[in-house]
């Protein structure tokens, strides 16, 4: 008579009551490697910088102009209640909320798993398009020295002020908005990870 290999107070591995998860695989191809998200995040980032132009020339021609006029010795505005300044910014603001709407939704469609690269170029770029944008505007706009350019208009004609930016807040409007966008697209229409696959417990041994 032998003695059974397995004793009876001690379960034999395969008894184990629990379940072992088996992670399905991603499909062939869907997983991101590093070099290649770094290299999407520089394409996002570039693409998003350079839209900081247009902001700027589309800035510069929508935007009010603060109206000056000079007298033999002071430069004044010619409209003391206008809000012309306000304006300038608020239509700044405006368009950067757009372009940040408008870039999260491309850097969505170039890669639609995001990453943490991509969307951090996304954010960065937004900040230096709308640095851009702000100096695409005040230097393509009215001239900046305001003495030269009253003695050359002559006393009591009126012109244009130099385009500022008062309300330096508004260089964020694109970073936030391209966030904001990009986190509400990716919570609906980004990839799930799959469900892992439970393999069933095999059957209890029946003691004889």
């Amino acid at each position: 008579m032998t003695a059974p290999l397995t004793p009876p107070h001690r379960p034999a591995p395969h008894d184990a009551p629990w379940r072992t998860p088996h992670p399905a695989p991603y499909p062939e191809g869907e997983g991101l490697d590093m070099k290649r998200e770094l290299r999407q995040a520089a394409v996002v980032l570039v693409a998003v910088t350079l839209a900081g132009i247009v902001l700027g020339l589309l800035w510069l021609w929508l935007a009010p102009r603060v109206p000056l006029i000079s007298t033999d010795t002071a430069v004044f505005v010619a409209d003391t209640e206008g809000e012309e300044s306000a304006g300038a910014d608020g239509t700044f603001v405006l368009l950067a909320l757009g372009f940040g709407v408008l870039s999260a939704t491309g850097a969505f469609l170039f890669n639609r798993r995001g990453g943490i690269a991509v969307v951090a170029a996304l954010a960065l770029g937004g900040l230096f398009a709308s640095a851009l944008a702000w100096g695409t505007g005040h230097w393509l706009g009215p001239d900046q020295d305001v003495v030269a350019h009253a003695r050359a208009v002559g006393e009591g004609v009126v012109f244009d002020a130099p385009l500022r930016l008062r309300a330096k807040a508004a260089l964020l409007a694109w970073p936030v908005a391209a966030m904001i966008m990009h986190l509400g697209l990716t919570a609906l229409f980004g990839p799930r990870d799959p469900e892992p696959e439970w393999a069933p417990s095999p059957a209890h041994d029946e003691p004889r």
